[in-house]
């Protein structure tokens, strides 16, 4: 299950989109519950990016503890958490790579992405929680199986148009869901990156 992922690098065109936060800090160590940038499109179709956390919380919720870091691409449009999220409101999570653990006894932190400086984004979903007079946004990944591992549905360009795009219909949208799985570079790390409370470049220092 991705669990963890990082975005430390960006380029001058993503930095320029509308709501591009002026205090963003590389995030080398991102874990369910932090804040994280998503990307949305506007009704005018205007690419806006905006903070959230990460951990989809309805309005109708009443369980806090219960605001899932994901959603299974095979079950999101029949989920009654999930499905309306899917309908209306679609987003991206940009990231340089993600982070996984394999192993049966002792498990190793590997670390995924495209290649060195390329970004990725996954398929997301999201959800807006009023309270008082602020409204919280929140998200969710989706997450489609990849051998034995749950990886983040990551989706080229023309995906991520589809899935932004809020005319795009619904068997259009399942076979992204239904997608294969990007091909990515993997490289075994130090057991550094296994605190969650580390944020810096050497949660990438190798095995």
């Amino acid at each position: 299950m991705c669990g963890r992922y990082a975005l430390f690098r960006w380029n001058r065109d993503f930095a320029n989109l509308p709501g591009f936060p002026a205090d963003q800090q590389a995030q080398w160590n991102i874990s369910p519950n932090d804040s994280v940038l998503m990307l949305r499109a506007e009704p005018d179709g205007q690419r806006t990016l905006a903070r959230a956390r990460w951990g989809l919380t309805p309005p109708w919720l009443t369980d806090m503890s219960r605001t899932p870091a994901h959603a299974r691409a095979e079950t999101v449009a029949e989920q009654p958490m999930f499905r309306e999220a899917l309908r209306l409101r679609r987003c991206l999570l940009p990231a340089n790579g993600f982070y996984e653990w394999r192993g049966t006894t002792r498990k190793r932190p590997y670390w995924l992405t495209p290649g060195e400086g390329a970004s990725l984004f996954f398929a997301a979903i999201w959800e807006a929680y009023p309270v008082q007079e602020q409204v919280w946004l929140s998200t969710a990944v989706i997450t489609q199986p990849a051998a034995s591992q749950r990886r983040p549905l990551i989706l080229d360009e023309a995906g991520q148009a589809a899935w932004l795009d809020p005319e795009t219909p619904l068997h259009v949208l399942q076979g992204l869901l239904a997608s294969e799985p990007a091909a990515l570079r993997e490289r075994v790390l130090a057991n550094l990156v296994n605190d969650p409370k580390l944020n810096g470049p050497e949660c990438l220092t190798p095995a």
